[in-house]
Order: C-alpha cells, then sequence, then structure tokens
C-alpha cells in the first residue's frame, strides 16, 4: 500500500500525520467488518442477557477518513458504528499500525494470543467498538472515562467467550470467499525507544508526502514523533512526523540558506 499525508493546520504552521492510502480492497474489507459485526456480534447483543439491546437497531457504515468510533441515535433507537478507511489501510503494517489503541491492546491483554496481524487487527477493532455499544447499553459510559474498567471488562468478555475468534474467522472466510487479501501474517510494533534514540535535536532530515520530499530541521524529540521546521518555502512551518518515516540527509540545509 501507498503512503499519503494528511495536514492540519495550527497556529505555529502545519502539523504532518502520515497515514496509508486507502485503496479499494481496503473499502472492501470495511464492508466486510460491517458484515461480520452485525452477522456475528449483534446477534449476541440481541439474544444473550448480559449483551442485551434493548430493543435498538445497528447500522455499519465504512467512513472515507480514519475516524473510527460508535454512536447512538437516540431519536431512531439507533446504535452507528463507523470504520474509517484510512484506519483500515494503516493496520495492514508494523510501522502505520503501532499509533492505534488496539494494537497495544492485544498484545497488553493477550488477545489472539497476543499476535498481531493485519487480520487480528481488524477483528478486535469490530470487537473494540462492539464493546462500546455494549457499554452504552449498560450505562457505563462516561464523559471523560470512555475507556474505562467497565470497557475493558466487556470487551475481555468478548474475547474469553468466543465471540471474537468468531468474528476473526467470519471476516477472514468472506475475504477468502471474495479473492480479498487479509494477511494473517504476524508482525512485531516497531520499538519507538529504538527509533527515539537515533534522532537528536538539530538533525537534517527528509520526509515524504504522497506528491513531494520535504526537508527540514529537528527542534524537538517527541515520544513517537519529531517536531521538524521545514526548510526553503516551508521554512515557517512545523511539521510533527512519525520517527519511522524520517530519514538523515547532509548539507541539504545549505541550499536553502
Amino acid at each position: 500500500m501507498s503512503f499519503g499525508a494528511f495536514f492540519f493546520v495550527t497556529k505555529r504552521g502545519i502539523i504532518l500525520f502520515v497515514m496509508t492510502k486507502p485503496s479499494l480492497n481496503t473499502r472492501k474489507l470495511g464492508q466486510l467488518m460491517c458484515a461480520a459485526t452485525e452477522q456475528v456480534l449483534w446477534p449476541a447483543a440481541s439474544t444473550t442477557a448480559q449483551y442485551r439491546s434493548k430493543g435498538h437497531s445497528l447500522m455499519c457504515r465504512v467512513g472515507s477518513g480514519q475516524a473510527t468510533y460508535h454512536r447512538f441515535d437516540p431519536s431512531r433507537q439507533q446504535h452507528q458504528i463507523t470504520y474509517g478507511a484510512k484506519m483500515i489501510a494503516a493496520k495492514h503494517g508494523p510501522e502505520t499500525a503501532t499509533g492505534w489503541l488496539s494494537a497495544r491492546e492485544i498484545t497488553q491483554r493477550n488477545y489472539f494470543g497476543g499476535k498481531l496481524s493485519a487480520l487480528n487487527l481488524l477483528a478486535h477493532t469490530c470487537c473494540h467498538e462492539f464493546a462500546h455499544l455494549l457499554q452504552h447499553n449498560a450505562g457505563h459510559r462516561y464523559r471523560g472515562s470512555v475507556h474505562n474498567v467497565h470497557f475493558y471488562r466487556l470487551l475481555d468478555e468478548l474475547h474469553t467467550d468466543g465471540l471474537a475468534d468468531a468474528t476473526r474467522n467470519e471476516l477472514l472466510s468472506k475475504a477468502r470467499n471474495q479473492d480479498i487479501v487479509l494477511s494473517v501474517d504476524e508482525f512485531e510494533l516497531p520499538d519507538p525507544v529504538d527509533h527515539q534514540a537515533r534522532w537528536q535535536v538539530g538533525d537534517t532530515v527528509a520526509f515524504s508526502t504522497s506528491t513531494r520530499e520535504l526537508h527540514g530541521k529537528i527542534l524537538r524529540v517527541n515520544h513517537k514523533t519529531c517536531t521538524v521546521q521545514g526548510f526553503g518555502l516551508s521554512r515557517a512551518l512545523h511539521y510533527r512526523v512519525p520517527v519511522q518515516l524520517l530519514r538523515k540527509v547532509e548539507n541539504v540545509g545549505d541550499r536553502f540558506r
């Protein structure tokens, strides 16, 4: 998958977040996630006492961005789950999956044996958003306290009760039936400490967007990103770039003085 860049303007300039660019298959995978959620997880909420849906309905959709969330529409008594296409694309490799909560949940809570893969990440994302639906039904979703102990109790139950495995199997089966590539190969997240140790304030670096290569100087080394001041026409702008996507370059700054 190729990379794309998404820019957010701030008072200081532009903050850059780099994500993978969604493809046609990404949207198809999102539709399969919707189907797995509706066909595997939702029936449990309709028929099982602790997951009861209280007469609500469910609509799943694929969004064009990275936003992935559960929302409840009280006027329609309808749960809505959106799976972002850019989120789906990002969970296909270690460099772009590293910033997502779902990756940390799998490894830290030993979901799917603690193994990360595109299949496991997407199946767990279905479970994560569905746990928010159950959390809403139980009345335990509070302002400022969303990923709380009640949420993780419900998410744990989805895994221990076998619904997470059933969702994973259904997603894989649907992908194979439609000849859509969904990797089961395990990968490891890069160690942010190792990446962070490579960079120092003042380093001259290069990084790429979907259309061009940019150069700049590191102003600050953060936990998972570096804040970079651009050179040339971009000298008034600051970019926050994931450390995995930076490259050291020599003497580039001389060209822009």
